[in-house]
């Protein structure tokens, strides 16, 4: 940063600063910043990618589709499950596993859109 991207002067607006400081406070961010942590991996962006051009896939095509072993495919998978990003399920000795819901999806394409708008504006 330098001089141009800060105030010259510090004063703030109290009762905006009050308003959102109170929204805080009732406002699950660490959730939300946990969820995002987890999709911001590279390989688990892949992931949850690869998950909405498909409804589901078991371990051993994300592995393939990555170029990673199985063992690392489930390490990010288990990641991804434990923030709610993913569901699973096991049909015989596969595991399959899915979006959990549609906002993950809508997330996920509107983060590729803003990146394709943002490169295409610079």
């Amino acid at each position: 940063m330098n001089k141009k991207d800060t105030c010259e002067i510090f004063c703030y607006d109290e009762e905006k600063v009050n308003r959102i400081q109170g929204d805080l406070q009732t406002t699950d961010i660490s959730g939300v910043s946990q969820m995002l942590k987890a999709i911001a991996d590279e390989n688990r962006a892949k992931i949850t990618y690869a998950l909405c051009r498909e409804d589901e896939l078991c371990v051993c095509d994300i592995a393939n589709i990555l170029g990673v072993t199985v063992a690392n495919a489930s390490h990010h998978l288990r990641t991804l499950y434990k923030q709610r990003i993913v569901n699973y399920r096991k049909e015989g000795k596969l595991s399959f596993y899915s979006l959990n819901d549609e906002h993950i999806k809508q997330i996920m394409m509107i983060a590729l859109t803003h990146k394709k708008e943002v490169e295409v504006n610079v």
